[in-house]
């Protein structure tokens, strides 16, 4: 699986005339060397409906005039750069005009999307119905016709589906066709029967050929769905509404799946579709550093515009982030993430395979524990019920988890191991009361009753000194038996409403001891606030710094320590065991709000003097950056390697040889 990858968007409607007029191979060979390009997804065809290459199954595009789809992939594999191939699987104008009994539809009748046929856009297609034998050709087609290094089929994920022909179907199963939980697992069972029939369409040419299913997001804790992929390709647009916060959490949940994967990012200013948009070009030299230091490869999204001549100025822009990352492949191949840290999220935790219900994802409280984390500089897995807990020390449960069945032995299991717990809010419950499983010293004694509280660290907290800090949110009263209390509650007089309030926002501490909000036990540390999702809404900086006392706590002395800025800073571990040696990966770039809530990255502000301390087994034989080389000095005492990175200019990685 190659680096350095292109996912290049054709959707293109046919009242738009000359598709394909501008192509030149020599002009599109070119703009993928400018881009140092290895691997480029192109289009078969479109959520148009639109085929781009003469086809027997399908209808091509009215417009075009020859077959781009062969002209592109024998353009491409004469320059070394590999053409996994683009089919639109969910989406296709075409076949909703003229089949509308293949749609998918909602419970009222409407359609996705676009509601109803009033409005401007895609509709979606049911693959109950006979849809599915026309895509199953189509896939064929292409298998059979063309050289493709892969195919790309998106749009498509388990979901609910209320047309005719998915009605009947529950209705012979038994069951009322509008129940929302038969719907699921009818929707479940209709999404394997395609993956699996796309696979033999694919084997029956191609056997083994790659295969991706894109439904913009990869279920963390259903290793099943994630398995019908050959490689999972994470899609991650930072100023398309993911935000930097998220490619990180995803990237943490495909790792410890053992499969390849790739961060996909876009180089437009929005999202996809936006002909004329582009980021900075320190945007994406950024965005292809995070993929380096968390053990993936990359994607950057463009969009060909339809006359088919490449963009010279994308490709500068991308091949400013690729050259880059050229450099630095061989210290990124075969390289595993390192953490000690573990994270149960809460979409994990819900999955089928936990035994305990479907959860969406989007979870604050995933959100924001992966914030703390990354602002706190600690390498983390997002791991699930079947993960392999061997290699961890901590292991969070982050605001809402309650415990039952495999989950539940599988969490007492590492924890008799020697795995310490850090649990917030009501996780670690039983399933069906309100009681705490694991000896933290201390037992639950309801609810609080106040909101917002107020939290009195027993240890400093820097910048601040030592007071009443004030915390949004509703807590749960602690009663301490044999553990420590490491933060308390201060609680306000009274609660805000109609008949007794104070200021303009809410009342003040009423300097009492409210009891334990804070306390580490034998099992590990226990806050009784949700106070991971409370970070994601509200960004306090002292409660991050409260709960990340509490996880260094338990931590003791961390794998990795680096005197980077919680804003924007952020360190990585990885290890490629054939080469002996691990690499460090340091970062900073400031993200800044532009416009509607669109993170941007600009400047790239140089860090001098940059401290790390790395714990390891023995002493290395040499610390060495990369890719420049130069010799580092350092020193290695206590299991402790420690060294002064002189500059961090977005990325820099560092090589501690055994």
């Amino acid at each position: 699986m190659r680096f350095r990858q292109i996912h290049l968007d054709f959707h293109t409607s046919e009242k738009v005339p000359q598709v394909g007029a501008d192509f030149v191979p020599e002009q599109f060979q070119a703009m993928l060397k400018l881009g140092h390009v290895d691997s480029i997804t192109i289009f078969s065809k479109c959520h148009h409906g639109w085929s781009y290459h003469p086809t027997t199954v399908g209808r091509q595009h009215p417009t075009l005039k020859f077959d781009l789809l062969g002209a592109q992939i024998k353009a491409a594999h004469a320059i070394d750069v590999k053409v996994p191939v683009y089919l639109s699987a969910g989406l296709d104008e075409q076949n909703y005009w003229r089949h509308p009994e293949w749609s998918r539809r909602m419970i009222d009748g409407s359609v996705p999307w676009t509601g109803n046929n009033a409005n401007a856009g895609y509709h979606e297609m049911c693959l109950n119905t006979g849809y599915l034998d026309l895509l199953l050709a189509e896939i064929d087609e292409v298998c059979r016709n063309y050289d493709a290094d892969g195919i790309f089929l998106d749009i498509v994920s388990p979901r609910t589906c209320f047309c005719n022909k998915c009605m009947t179907d529950r209705i012979a199963e038994d069951n009322d066709p509008r129940d929302e939980k038969a719907a699921n697992e009818h929707g479940r069972r209709v999404y394997l029967n395609y993956t699996r029939k796309v696979r033999a369409t694919i084997d029956a040419s191609k056997p083994g050929l790659r295969v991706f299913h894109n439904g913009g997001h990869i279920p963390r804790g259903d290793r099943e769905l994630a398995h019908e992929n050959t490689h999972l390709e994470l899609e991650s647009l930072p100023t398309g509404g993911w935000s930097y916060d998220h490619f990180p959490l995803s990237a943490a949940g495909a790792r410890p799946l053992g499969m390849e994967f790739l961060g996909m990012t876009g180089k437009f200013h929005e999202s996809w579709g936006e002909f004329g948009g582009f980021k900075h070009p320190n945007a994406l030299r950024y965005e292809a550093a995070l993929c380096a230091a968390h053990g993936s490869r990359m994607s950057i999204g463009d969009q060909l515009h339809p006359r088919a001549k490449m963009e010279e100025a994308t490709y500068a822009l991308i091949g400013a982030a690729y050259a880059e990352l050229e450099a630095k492949e061989p210290w990124l191949v075969g390289a595993r993430g390192l953490a000690e840290v573990a994270v149960l999220t809460v979409e994990a935790a819900g999955s089928a395979s936990a035994g305990v219900g479907q959860m969406p994802h989007g979870s604050k409280a995933d959100e924001g524990v992966s914030r703390v984390l990354n602002e706190g500089r600690i390498p983390f897995d997002a791991i699930d019920v079947d993960a392999n807990l061997a290699q961890y020390r901590l292991l969070i449960l982050p605001d809402g988890i309650r415990l039952g069945g495999r989950l539940l032995e599988v969490v007492k299991a590492f924890i008799k191991r020697g795995g310490k717990l850090f649990v917030t809010g009501t996780s670690g419950f039983a399933l069906d009361r309100d009681e705490q499983q694991f000896d933290f010293g201390a037992t639950d004694g309801g609810v609080t009753g106040m909101d917002p509280d107020y939290l009195v660290p027993a240890f400093a907290v820097p910048p601040w000194r030592s007071t009443a800090f004030v915390v949004y949110g509703q807590g749960r009263n602690l009663q301490v038996t044999t553990g420590t209390t490491l933060v308390r509650r201060d609680p306000p007089y009274f609660n805000r409403d109609l008949l007794h309030f104070c200021s303009h926002r809410h009342t003040p501490n009423s300097f009492t001891n409210g009891g334990a909000a804070m306390v580490a036990g034998p099992a590990g540390t226990w806050c009784s606030f949700p106070a991971f999702s409370i970070y994601t809404e509200r960004g306090q900086q002292v409660l991050r710094d409260i709960l990340l006392h509490g996880i260094r706590r338990e931590l003791g002395v961390q794998l990795i320590e680096a005197s980077l800025p919680a804003s924007g800073g952020r360190v990585t571990v990885t290890r490629q065991d054939t080469k002996k040696r691990d690499i460090v990966h340091l970062l900073f770039a400031l993200q800044s709000k532009r416009g509607q809530g669109i993170e941007v990255i600009e400047d790239i502000v140089p860090l001098h003097n940059v401290a790390v301390t790395l714990r390891r087994a023995a002493k290395p034989s040499g610390v060495v950056l990369a890719p420049q080389g130069g010799e580092v000095p350092f020193t290695y005492a206590d299991g402790l390697v420690r060294f002064t990175v002189p500059t961090v200019e977005c990325h820099q990685m560092v090589v501690v040889a055994d």
